[in-house]
C-alpha cells in the first residue's frame, strides 16, 4: 500500500529526469493527472497521455530538456498526508521570487498559485517547481 502517491509520482518524474529518460509512466489518478496538465501548462514536461483500460491505466509523461539538463531544476513535495498545509489566498507562497511554481489543491481544481491569487482562492499546497 502506497501512503503518498502524489510524492511517488514526483519522485518518478525526478528520478526518469535523472537517468534523462525520454518518457516516464506513472499510475494514473485524476489529481495526478490535473496536477501534469499545469505541469505541461508551465512548460516543464511535455505531452501527457493515458494509457490501457481499468486498474493497469498509466499516464505516460515525456520528459522536456534544454541543453541536456532537464528542464525541472528542482521539485518538492509541500504538503503530505502526516502533515498537511493550506494556505489562504494572501498566504500562497512565491517560489524562487515568482519564477517557480506552486501547485494549489482549490475547490475549483488544481492550479498555480497565480491563477489561484487571480481567482481570490486558497487551498492545499501540493508542491513547488522550479
Amino acid at each position: 500500500m502506497m501512503t503518498d502517491p502524489i510524492a511517488d509520482m514526483l519522485t518518478r518524474v525526478r528520478n526518469a529526469q535523472r537517468a534523462q529518460k525520454k518518457t516516464v509512466a506513472i499510475p494514473y489518478s485524476r489529481t495526478k493527472e490535473s496536477m501534469l496538465k499545469v505541469f505541461a501548462e508551465e512548460g516543464y514536461v511535455g505531452d501527457i497521455a493515458v494509457e490501457g483500460e481499468g486498474a493497469s491505466k498509466m499516464l505516460r509523461v515525456t520528459l522536456k530538456y534544454f541543453d541536456g539538463r532537464g528542464v525541472i531544476e528542482k521539485l518538492d513535495r509541500v504538503s503530505r498526508p502526516g502533515l498537511r498545509i493550506y494556505r489562504g489566498k494572501d498566504e500562497l507562497p512565491r517560489v524562487n521570487a515568482g519564477l517557480g511554481v506552486s501547485l494549489i489543491s482549490t475547490p475549483q481544481g488544481v492550479m498555480t498559485d497565480r491563477a489561484a491569487r487571480a481567482l481570490g482562492q486558497g487551498g492545499e499546497v501540493l508542491c513547488t517547481i522550479y
